[in-house]
C-alpha cells in the first residue's frame, strides 16, 4: 500500500457483539474509532440471517458492561440466571435420572449472569454506537488487505480508503482476515457436530434457572428469555452430530416438536417451537498468538468454543478487559499487545480444553460411557468445595 493514511486511533475489524462492544468500550474512552464489517447486522429477530442464539453476561462481563455505558440499555431486556442445572438422561429412555443445581447463592448475592437474545444485543449496541461522537461503525465495508508495523497498522478498505491505526482489532471471526493477513497460524478440533439454535415456549416457567441436558450427541440447553405473548420463553442450543443435526432441521414442524420434547426430557413440559431454527457449526480452534505489531485478535479471531458453561462471548469480553486495561493512552505499545498475549491465550488455552472434554463426554453414545459421565457428575456435584470452585471458575472469578 502507498500514499496518504487517514489516522485513526482505533479500527475494529468486525461488527459481531464482540467488535461493537469494542467499539463502545474504546469510544467511551474518548479515542477515535472505526469499526467495518462486510454485512451489515441483522437486528430483527423475524428477519432472514438472524442470528437466534443468545447470550448469557456472566458476572464479571455485566461489571465490564456496567463500566463501558452499556448495561443500562441492555438490563431492561435481560433475564436473569440465578440456577444452572445440569441434568443427565443417558439412560434407556430420554428422560432425566439425575440433576444437580448450581445456585449463585453459594459463591454470592447475585445471579450468575443475565441472558439476552443476540439479534437484539446488535440492535441495542449497534444503537448505543451512534450516541458516541468519537465511534462510527460503517456496515457494507470490509478489510481488504493489513500491513502491520511498530508505527501503525496500514488497512485497506474494500472502499478504498486507507487508514493508519494505532490498534487493529481483529474481531472479524473464526476465518479472521486479520489473523491471516498477520499469518498467525491456528490449531482446530473438530467434532462433526452442529447446533440448532432457536426459541420456545414452554408450560413450566423456567424460574431463572439454565438447563443443560445430557444424552448424546452434544447437550441440550434451555436458558431463561422474557415471556413471549404471555408465555415462559426459552432459548435452546441443541449440539448434535451434522448428519442428525441435519435430519432434524428438515423434520415438518410437528414431526420436529416431538423430537424436540423427547429430547428435553420433559424438564419444562411440553415445549413450542417459537422461532426459525438456524444451524451453526461446533469447532474448538485457538490461534497460535494473540497479538501483532500494532494489532490484538479478540473473540473468534482469538479463540473458538462449542456453546458450553456460557464461556464464548465471556471469554471475548474477559479479552476486551484485558485490552483496555493495558491499553493505557497509547493503545497498541508493543509491550501492552506483549501482556495482552501473556494474559489472555493461556487462560483461553485452558478453558477450550476443559470445554473440549466436556463436549466429548456429552457426545458419548455407549450407555457404559453415559453411565460413568453420571457418576462422575454426582460425585464431583456432592463435593462442596469442589461445586463451589466449579462455579467460580467457570465465572472467570478467583
Amino acid at each position: 500500500m502507498a500514499g496518504d493514511f487517514e489516522d485513526i486511533d482505533i479500527l475494529i475489524s468486525g461488527g459481531g457483539i464482540a467488535g461493537l462492544i469494542a467499539a463502545a468500550a474504546f469510544g467511551s474512552r474518548g479515542f477515535s474509532v472505526l469499526c467495518v464489517d462486510p454485512a451489515p447486522p441483522v437486528t430483527d429477530e423475524a428477519a432472514s440471517g438472524a442470528d437466534l442464539r443468545s447470550t448469557a453476561f456472566l458476572a464479571p462481563s455485566v461489571d465490564l458492561l456496567r463500566r463501558i455505558g452499556l448495561w443500562d440499555r441492555l438490563a431492561p431486556f435481560a433475564t436473569p440466571l440465578q440456577v444452572m442445572r445440569i441434568v443427565d438422561a443417558g439412560g434407556a429412555r430420554p428422560e432425566a435420572r439425575l440433576t444437580r443445581e448450581f445456585d449463585a447463592s453459594e459463591i454470592g448475592d447475585q445471579p450468575f449472569g443475565w441472558n439476552l437474545p443476540n439479534w437484539l444485543l446488535r440492535r441495542e449496541i449497534s444503537a448505543r454506537l451512534t450516541q458516541l461522537q468519537t465511534v462510527r461503525f460503517q456496515p457494507g465495508t470490509g478489510t481488504a488487505d493489513v500491513v502491520a508495523r511498530d508505527e501503525g497498522a496500514l488497512v485497506g478498505l474494500s472502499d478504498g480508503r486507507r487508514l493508519r491505526a494505532r490498534l487493529l482489532i481483529g474481531a472479524d471471526g473464526r476465518d479472521s482476515p486479520v489473523r491471516r493477513a498477520l499469518g498467525i497460524g491456528v490449531r482446530t478440533l473438530r467434532y462433526g457436530q452442529k447446533a440448532l439454535a432457536f426459541a420456545v415456549t414452554h408450560e413450566r416457567p423456567h424460574d431463572n434457572v439454565s438447563t443443560e441436558i445430557h444424552r448424546s450427541g452434544g447437550p441440550f440447553t434451555l436458558v431463561p428469555l422474557p415471556d413471549r405473548d404471555g408465555r415462559p420463553s426459552s432459548a435452546v442450543v441443541w449440539m448434535e452430530d451434522g448428519r442428525e443435526a441435519a435430519r432434524l432441521a428438515a423434520l415438518p414442524r410437528e414431526a420436529f416438536e416431538v423430537e424436540l420434547n423427547a429430547r428435553s426430557a420433559g424438564v419444562l413440559g411440553h415445549l413450542t417451537q417459537a422461532t426459525q431454527l438456524t444451524r451453526w457449526p461446533i469447532i474448538s480452534q485457538i490461534a497460535d498468538r494473540f497479538a501483532g505489531p500494532r494489532t490484538a485478535l479478540i473473540a473468534e479471531a482469538a479463540h473458538v468454543v462449542p456453546p458450553i458453561g456460557a464461556q464464548g462471548l465471556n471469554m471475548s469480553l474477559a479479552d476486551l478487559g484485558a485490552l483496555i486495561e493495558l491499553s493505557g493512552d497509547d493503545p497498541g505499545r508493543a509491550e501492552s499487545l506483549r501482556d495482552y498475549d501473556r494474559a489472555r491465550r493461556p487462560d483461553a488455552y485452558a478453558r477450550l480444553l476443559g470445554i473440549d472434554a466436556l463436549n466429548r463426554a456429552s457426545q458419548a453414545r455407549a450407555r457404559p460411557l453415559r453411565d460413568l459421565r453420571a457418576a462422575a457428575l454426582g460425585g464431583l456435584y456432592g463435593i462442596a468445595p469442589v461445586r463451589r470452585l466449579m462455579m467460580r471458575a467457570g465465572l472467570g472469578l478467583r
